[in-house]
């Protein structure tokens, strides 16, 4: 006899009986990646145009954008523009190509500064994407977060300078590299390695400083068999060197290798510290350590992870694995270049950012993370993360709504009251021109011109002065010259903002026919500034630098070329 089986009864579901969802896999990386690129980009752009006061290397990239987009090598109205080489300009040309130009150089400014918010947030995906190659994701995302919060990176990428665009190639190019270290690297290796010779070009093409930390970590790695088998970094260094090598064909090919040759000896003298016109290293600037101490409470976090970096570097070295050796180049490399600067050479700003993004990543793929089995701990390392980003936060809001957009609003009121092509005398810049004469050339004539006799030839009735610049010893005219110049009159507009204290336009007394003072306080131009005599020094506060307040790394060429 035969005893029929019968089905397995299903379990019972009831509310006893739970049943379990399916449980998920991963968050992917590149959710990650796309979470700290929109963070980054929105973090950036909030309140982009009145965050920060026109910068003159800003007005000056513009120009250069401008004229890429016309057709050729970049050019000023001085002429072929050599200091730094054209891969930005050319960028910023495409952007204008897509979201139209501005004959306003202001408002073509704060057009460059969205593209710069971008390529910011390409930036945080890199760093998200290289971190989880390297490490994991958890800590990717960890590192892109922190990108994203920092005030210094905040400050750097919301101004229309170099460096940013330089960092997504450098980034770009070691994705590809690490991936060649492995012991079972991706398929078509070679091609991988052309691709990152061609990231680590362009980065070259953007900003030639970058040659520190492409060709020379590169150059150790082919020296001692760090990273990649030496075959696929011979092929990258290769691809670096030749594409800068192409630019120099052309720019000989064109004839200009002259003007090249002279303007990049000048900056070669200026980055060795040979010649010391800007930065702290250079007479009569503010004090390094002033500045470190006025910031360190609002930019802990920043400082925290720069006094880090000598750990991040003896942990990469620890580690015997090629990945790491690699980034120990690149992050050696780094420190080698900003301590050179720091000690002898010219020291600004910018250079800080080409160390604080190696570093983080330094850090993201080294320093221990708390365990899950360890819940004290984690809860641990949550707090010390939520009390770094506490202090970010409170800068943050602070600057986005302090209102510090003096050049936009001097401009607007010369258009109102002063007709175009009049003469207007600058002091500020010092080998060349200043922000004041970058910001109203392309409507106003201006000069330099400080005796009576200078201003009766020029016709020129207005002054401007950004005083936070003279107090600081970047003018053209030194305190003194311009106290005595204006000693006496009332600024008929005034701003006083955090970047360059008061932003001051005076009527100067002259024997030429012109509008009387009182006739240009019209209704609506309420006058804000002090009454001379000027300010006085400025008294040490997180504020009283130019520059809205970021980490203490002087603004480069307050007054002057571009760094």
């Amino acid at each position: 006899m035969t005893i029929p089986r019968t089905a397995p009864t299903a379990p019972r579901t009831g509310p006893t009986t739970p049943v379990r969802a399916a449980r998920r896999g991963p968050v992917p990386t590149v959710v990650y990646a796309a979470g700290a690129a929109l963070l980054t980009v929105a973090l950036r752009l909030i309140q982009i145009s009145r965050a920060g006061d026109l910068f003159v290397d800003e007005s000056i990239y513009r120009r250069l954008g401008d004229s890429a987009a016309a057709g050729g090598f970049p050019r000023t109205d001085e002429g072929l523009f050599f200091l730094h080489p054209p891969g930005y300009f050319y960028v910023e040309a495409g952007w204008m190509k897509l979201v139209g130009e501005h004959s306003d150089v202001i408002a073509g400014v704060h057009s460059s500064r969205v593209l710069n918010a971008l390529l910011a947030g390409v930036t945080a995906a890199l760093i998200v994407f290289l971190v989880a190659r390297v490490r994991s994701r958890g800590a990717g995302a960890v590192a892109g977060l922190l990108f994203a919060l920092d005030q210094f990176c905040i400050r750097q990428n919301n101004r229309v300078l170099l460096e940013t665009g330089t960092m997504v190639w450098i980034l770009a190019g070691y994705l590809a590299l690490v991936g060649l270290t492995r012991p079972d690297p991706p398929g078509r290796p070679r091609a991988r390695a052309l691709l990152a010779g061609l990231f680590l070009g362009l980065a070259i093409l953007t900003k030639d400083h970058a040659v520190l930390i492409t060709v020379l970590p590169l150059l150790a790695a082919l020296l001692l068999g760090w990273g990649p088998p030496r075959k696929l970094v011979a092929l990258t260094l290769s691809v670096t060197v030749a594409s800068y090598a192409v630019y120099l064909a052309l720019v000989a090919g064109f004839g200009h290798f002259d003007a090249f040759w002279e303007a990049k000896t000048s900056g070669v003298r200026r980055l060795l510290g040979i010649v010391q016109e800007t930065g702290f290293n250079a007479e009569g600037t503010p004090s390094l350590a002033g500045r470190l101490l006025d910031e360190l409470p609002g930019y802990t976090g920043t400082y925290l992870l720069l006094a880090l970096t000598p750990v991040a570097l003896f942990l990469l070295l620890r580690r015997k694995e090629p990945v790491y050796r690699l980034l120990a180049l690149f992050h050696a490399s780094a420190i080698v270049t900003l301590g050179y600067a720091l000690a002898i050479g010219t020291l600004e700003e910018q250079a800080l950012y080409l160390l604080f993004v190696p570093n983080l990543v330094a850090l993201a793929v080294t320093v221990p993370m708390p365990s899950r089995d360890r819940p004290g701990l984690r809860l641990v390392a949550c707090g010390v993360l939520v009390a770094l980003l506490a202090a970010p936060a409170a800068v943050y809001a602070r600057d986005r709504w302090t209102p510090d957009d003096g050049f936009e609003r001097l401009r607007a009121y010369l258009l109102t009251h002063v007709p175009a092509g009049s003469a207007i005398v600058t002091v500020d810049g010092q080998q060349t021109r200043g922000v004041t004469n970058w910001a109203l050339n392309d409507t106003y004539r201006l000069g330099h011109w400080v005796t009576p006799e200078e201003r009766n030839d020029n016709g020129a009735a207005y002054l401007v002065v950004p005083w936070r610049v003279i107090e600081q010893g970047y003018g053209r005219s030194s305190l003194a010259e311009v106290e005595r110049l204006t000693e006496g009159l009332r600024p008929v507009f005034a701003f006083d903002g955090p970047t360059y204290g008061t932003l001051a336009l005076y009527r100067l007394p002259s024997t030429l026919p012109g509008p009387d003072v009182t006739a240009l306080a019209v209704p609506g131009s309420t006058v804000t500034g002090p009454l001379l005599p000027a300010p006085g020094p400025v008294v040490a506060t997180p504020d009283s630098t130019v520059g809205a307040p970021g980490p203490a790394l002087p603004v480069a060429g307050v007054g002057d070329a571009p760094g």
